[in-house]
């Protein structure tokens, strides 16, 4: 059976939970459940906190588990990571108070720099050969600078509204992006036929959620230009109509692009266009 981590809360908790939902997964039914069986599926979900995921899967207590690229990065773990699952994004940065004269990497020799992510800091500074003093604290270090316990502070950024609202300004290049990703055990081989499927069905909850079936008919003569516009993933597939001047097209093609391929395909000669959203895939 195979055992898979799953953030217990955070912000990559429930969009885990929908994918694994989508993935044909059972969860649990109960918010203090900690372990789910799946015997229909060979898999057991264990909801652990996201700082603990990378740590179990590296010890190969858990075979894989959904965590960010960061918290993998931070543990310091033999965890590897298998495959991004396209949610999540955030990016890390440095971050000073307005009035502070540091403003790039340099300026930090020397100073205090509090973070949730002290092995990631600690070591992105030991590669760009900046000695400074890395302070842990668990959480809201937006305060730490106020309160006198560091100099600046290194954190995730989205919006940066609560930077902004602690004084703060970030700095400098981004320390690294991450995205949520799916994690193995390295006593798990890449092979392994249980990774597979699971991998296979994330997979496929991806594409559905990136891609659109769009069906259109397009006169015979036109069938060249219209495939350039929608060459699809190997090709369309192509039938003949009751009017033999006409063919029907059949193709997968990005949501994010969906409405410019419609025009696109109308002003080729592509008339009765219509999208379909997708509920699963295997590719």
């Amino acid at each position: 059976m195979l055992r898979i981590a799953v953030p217990n809360k955070g912000m990559l908790s429930e969009p885990a939970w929908n994918m694994l939902a989508e993935a044909g997964y059972r969860l649990r039914t109960n918010p203090r459940q900690l372990v789910v069986q799946d015997p229909d599926n060979d898999i057991e979900l264990f909801y652990l906190r996201p700082l603990d995921i990378a740590v179990y899967v590296g010890r190969g207590a858990i075979d894989v588990g959904i965590t960010g690229e960061d918290l993998l990065k931070n543990s310091g773990t033999e965890a590897i990571e298998h495959l991004p699952l396209g949610f999540g994004a955030s990016t890390f940065r440095f971050a000073a108070p307005n009035e502070s004269p540091i403003s790039k990497l340099e300026d930090i020799q020397g100073k205090r720099v509090a973070t949730t992510f002290d092995k990631l800091v600690h070591d992105y500074l030991v590669e760009h050969g900046v000695e400074a003093e890395t302070i842990h604290l668990d959480g809201a270090v937006e305060s730490s600078v106020q309160l006198g316990v560091a100099d600046l502070i290194a954190d995730v950024v989205s919006t940066g509204t609560t930077l902004r609202n602690a004084g703060l300004r970030v700095f400098g290049e981004p320390l690294m992006h991450s995205e949520a990703c799916l994690i193995r055990s390295p006593r798990l081989t890449d092979d392994d036929p249980r990774l597979a499927v699971l991998s296979r069905r994330l997979q496929g909850v991806l594409t559905a959620h990136q891609y659109v079936l769009m069906d259109y008919d397009i006169p015979v003569s036109k069938v060249a230009a219209a495939v350039a516009v929608t060459p699809g993933f190997e090709s369309p597939t192509i039938s003949p109509l009751h009017d033999k001047q006409w063919n029907a097209v059949r193709v997968m093609v990005p949501k994010a692009t969906v409405n410019q391929l419609m025009d696109d395909l109308y002003e080729v000669g592509a008339r009765g266009i219509i999208v379909t959203a997708l509920q699963a895939s295997r590719m």
